[in-house]
C-alpha cells in the first residue's frame, strides 16, 4: 500500500492490485468474535463486501442479494463477509432485518481500512464507500471493485460467473 501527497496537498492512497496478498485486517463480528482477513477465508474463494452503512439502500440490496445467493456461492467454494463503520447494535439490526447468513463486521476504522486496501472514504459523515474484493483461496486478490459514491459494486451473479471462469482457467487471475 502506498500513501502519497498530491500536488494539491491531498492524500492519495493506492488501490489493491490483482495477485497481491490481501493485507491483514481484523474487525469485530456481530454475535461475537473477530473477523480476521484474509485468514478466515483461507482455502475458499472469498468475497469481502465493505458497505457504506445500514442506512444505504444500495448496500441493503447488495447484502440481501449475497445472502440469498449463498447456496450457489457455497457450491462454488465461495465464502462471504461484510463490514462497515456502523456500531454493533446497528449492524446486528441489519443482520436480522436482511436475514444475512454470513459474518458481518462492525466498528471498522474507516481510515485504517482505507490505508490498508485503498477504499474511498466519505469525510462528513465519516464512513467507507462501497468496496468489493474477491480473493483466491490463497488470500491473493483476484479482483477489486471500488466505488467513490453510492453505486457501483459487486453483484452475486458476476461473482459466481467470475469464480467459475477463474476456476476453469487458473492463469486468468
Amino acid at each position: 500500500m502506498t500513501v502519497s501527497t498530491n500536488h494539491d496537498g491531498r492524500t492519495s492512497i493506492s488501490r489493491l492490485v490483482n495477485g497481491q496478498q490481501f493485507p491483514p485486517l481484523d474487525v469485530s463480528a456481530v454475535g461475537g468474535g473477530t473477523i480476521s482477513l484474509p485468514g478466515d477465508l483461507a482455502g475458499s474463494y472469498g468475497v469481502i463486501l465493505i458497505y457504506r452503512g445500514s442506512w444505504c439502500p444500495y448496500c441493503n440490496a447488495q447484502l440481501g442479494a449475497f445472502s440469498r445467493a449463498l447456496d450457489t456461492l457455497s457450491e462454488l467454494n465461495v465464502k462471504v463477509v461484510a463490514l462497515s463503520v456502523d456500531d454493533e447494535d446497528t449492524s446486528a439490526e441489519l443482520v436480522a432485518k436482511r436475514k444475512l447468513h454470513f459474518p458481518v463486521g462492525y466498528g471498522a476504522d474507516a481510515d485504517q481500512v482505507a490505508t490498508a486496501i485503498g477504499a474511498y472514504v466519505n469525510e462528513d459523515p465519516h464512513y467507507l464507500q462501497s468496496t468489493g474484493v474477491i480473493l483466491a483461496p490463497d488470500g491473493t486478490v483476484c479482483l477489486a471493485v471500488y466505488s467513490s459514491g453510492a453505486i457501483g459494486r459487486l453483484v452475486p451473479d458476476d461473482v459466481a460467473g467470475f469464480v467459475k471462469y477463474v476456476s476453469a482457467h487458473p492463469d486468468a487471475h
